[in-house]
């Protein structure tokens, strides 16, 4: 029987170090220790606290920030090498853009720059630039465009040249609720066609709808990393919902918790181990069973939880 093979990563970054150093002053570290794998074709989340080190990371891998220590890896190249970023779309947390330039003017600028052969430049540029629902505004100059504008043609000129690997700096930042949840339907394309998306981001809700692995940051440290589904398990618990019934029975009353009781709806946790008892005690009661489900915490939760520990750690 011959091993499975590794899933193939498209970023590797290992032992990542930052310190700024001052004359006279004490030192300060940005980034402790981190590594990190995203794996091809995937939506990897970076989460963290404001100071945990995750654009400090981000701009090391891209070669923003020199390095205090560490291996960064693109695609298999080394990402110190210029040819490693060929294939790489960058948002940054604060995108700029000369105010001056229209829309259509500055994807064109930044198209070049990113080797879009010319003959395709305007027709790729015209297509991101209505993905992004920018299409009626190409010829307005930035200097009149919104923060969410703004925000939403950073995310167009971060796609240019149909990189192989997009890494996302808050890109819901300046958004409406209709921008995020754009965004996040763009995150799921661009992982259906097989890019990779490398997403730092402080909408909990964003990262857990649509990330498959995440790696927690603090204080320049990796707190945590796992797959989504196996960081939010809780473990030996299940959910559970169901109608029709006036009361709980007496039988899941006593393993029952968190119940609670809207629209004629019971939802409640209970042991895995009672799960085929209450559900025949539900059933008795003459109650429909809507759903029994393994118990998940929401990333929100988890998060709180896990940062509340590396305080007391540390206390």
């Amino acid at each position: 029987m011959s091993a499975q093979a590794m899933p193939e990563a498209a970023i590797r970054i290992e032992g990542a170090q930052k310190v700024y150093r001052s004359l006279g002053k004490r030192e300060k570290h940005a980034v402790r220790d981190v590594s990190i794998t995203v794996t091809k074709g995937t939506i990897h989340g970076l989460l963290g606290p404001n100071g945990a080190g995750k654009t400090t990371t981000l701009k090391m891998l891209l070669g923003l920030v020199r390095p205090s220590a560490g291996t960064f890896e693109i695609l298999g190249e080394d990402a110190r090498t210029l040819s490693s970023r060929r294939h790489v779309g960058f948002l940054p947390e604060q995108p700029y853009f000369p105010a001056h330039l229209s829309a259509l003017q500055a994807m064109r600028f930044y198209g070049a720059l990113a080797g879009v052969p010319e003959d395709r430049l305007d027709g790729e540029v015209m297509t991101l630039l209505e993905r992004v629902g920018l299409s009626d505004a190409v010829r307005t100059e930035l200097s009149r465009f919104s923060r969410g504008m703004l925000q939403r043609l950073g995310i167009a000129q971060a796609l240019l040249g149909s990189p192989s690997v997009v890494i996302l700096d808050e890109p819901a930042s300046g958004l409406d609720p209709v921008g995020q949840r754009d965004v996040r339907n763009l995150m799921l394309e661009l992982r259906e066609g097989g890019t990779t998306v490398l997403l730092s981001s402080h909408q909990l809700s964003e990262v857990e709808a649509v990330c498959d692995r995440v790696t927690i940051l603090n204080r320049g440290l990796v707190a945590a990393e796992d797959h989504i589904d196996r960081l939010l398990d809780v473990e030996g618990s299940a959910s559970v919902r169901v109608r029709g019934i006036d009361r709980l029975p007496e039988p899941v009353e006593k393993v029952a918790s968190d119940v609670a009781f809207s629209g004629s709806v019971w939802e409640f946790s209970v042991p895995d181990r009672a799960v085929r008892a209450v559900v025949d005690a539900l059933d008795d009661a003459g109650g429909v069973v809507l759903a029994v489900q393994p118990k998940r915490e929401s990333l929100e939760d988890y998060f709180a939880r896990l940062l509340a520990r590396s305080a007391e750690e540390v206390a």
